[in-house]
């Protein structure tokens, strides 16, 4: 059986979402493949997250490819988390999706990013608990 494919959601692109894709590779890539997309599109991801990042889990995200892409760019998937954008979505077929009610960190403190990533990793976690053990 292949392994499942979950796309986070949010309206840029940029930040929560692209983050999750990246912990998603770090710490479940043996258990989910992990894309991220959003409803519009920025030019570049934000450098807050892109520099934490580095310095907590050393992954450079730009170095690995990432970028602000659109759902249209989306391989079919499993599942869909939105990270708490306060929009209503497009529809993307799916089997599941859930919202992870987290607010934008973008200009705030290192401290409020920090708060956001430990509970973007906390989730990723519990998310590859769950596709391990067959509950969605």
């Amino acid at each position: 059986m292949s392994k499942p494919k979950i796309a986070f959601i949010c309206v840029h692109n940029s930040c929560r979402s692209q983050i999750a894709e990246a912990l998603g590779k770090h710490l479940a890539a043996d258990v989910f493949d992990s894309y991220s997309a959003g409803t519009e599109q920025k030019d570049r991801m934000n450098q807050d997250a892109v520099r934490l990042m580095k310095k907590l889990y050393g992954i450079d995200m730009e170095a690995e490819g990432q970028h602000s892409k659109l759902l249209e760019t989306l391989p079919p998937v499993h599942g869909i988390v939105t990270m708490g954008c306060n929009v209503q979505c497009p529809f993307l077929p799916c089997e599941w999706r859930e919202d992870w009610g987290l607010d934008d960190p973008t200009g705030q403190p290192d401290e409020v990013f920090l708060e956001t990533i430990r509970r973007i990793e906390e989730k990723i976690l519990q998310l590859r608990d769950r596709v391990l053990l067959e509950k969605i």
